[in-house]
């Protein structure tokens, strides 16, 4: 039942664009790669049919796709888009402008970051930011958790630190106080503008709008203590 379900999503699947077309031993081949994430159905998905409906497997599957989209003619990949027919659930939109920026990224990478998916979850990315030179995070190297909504890019990616940061816009949790990650958010705006806002970020703190009061009071009152606390942690905790 579940390979019988896994074809007719497959079936129902078409590259869309004149010069692109996926072969029979392509969706042949694309098949036996689908069917190892069978075995990887949560647990809280009772059934198949929801789970190939969630953002997880979709970006599986795009990333999939991606892998044999050097085998399918065109004169232009970043034209690749995938049509879904199978759920209207699944977030065609947010998967085709996500699939740009990596191509985008990869292409031209924002000085000192880089960014990609994790495994084959495309709406699940790290980026790794290097310290900026002229502040006490400099040699550092800081990892960041990137997870795209369904609806995105209507509504910012959740954007986290995972290394430890000495700030007060960025608390334990790893969380950014980032206005373009919130109110200020912007369709028009990319991980990559993200990216090197947070950048800025590292450079310029925003003491009058904190996330950790006690360490702003310590930025606006005792600078250089403030310095040699984040050097000190960014030796600790992102140089090795």
């Amino acid at each position: 039942m579940r390979i019988q379900l896994l074809l007719l999503y497959v079936e129902r699947t078409a590259i869309v664009s004149s010069q692109m077309r996926i072969q029979l031993k392509e969706k042949s081949e694309i098949i036996m790669e689908l069917g190892s994430l069978l075995t990887r159905v949560p647990k809280k998905q009772k059934l198949l049919s929801n789970y190939i409906s969630t953002p997880s497997f979709h970006g599986r599957f795009l990333s999939i796709i991606c892998k044999y989209s050097n085998r399918i003619n065109s004169s232009n990949p970043s034209d690749l888009s995938i049509k879904f027919r199978f759920s209207d659930q699944i977030p065609l939109m947010a998967s085709k402008r996500i699939l740009k920026e990596l191509k985008d990224l990869q292409k031209d990478p924002p000085a000192s970051c880089s960014a990609g998916p994790v495994g084959e979850d495309m709406f699940h990315w790290q980026a790794t930011i290097m310290g900026p030179s002229e502040s006490p995070f400099s040699g550092g190297v800081f990892l960041v958790s990137i997870n795209f909504p369904p609806d995105y890019p209507f509504k910012p990616p959740k954007v986290s630190f995972r290394t430890k940061v000495f700030h007060p816009n960025i608390n334990s949790n790893g969380s950014i106080c980032l206005d373009i990650l919130k109110e200020q958010w912007s369709p028009a705006l990319t991980i990559s503008k993200v990216l090197l806002s947070i950048c800025s970020l590292l450079t310029d703190p925003n003491p009058d709008d904190p996330l950790v009061p006690e360490i702003a009071h310590m930025y606006k009152n005792q600078r250089e203590r403030y310095e040699t606390t984040a050097r000190s942690w960014t030796q600790k905790y992102a140089m090795g």
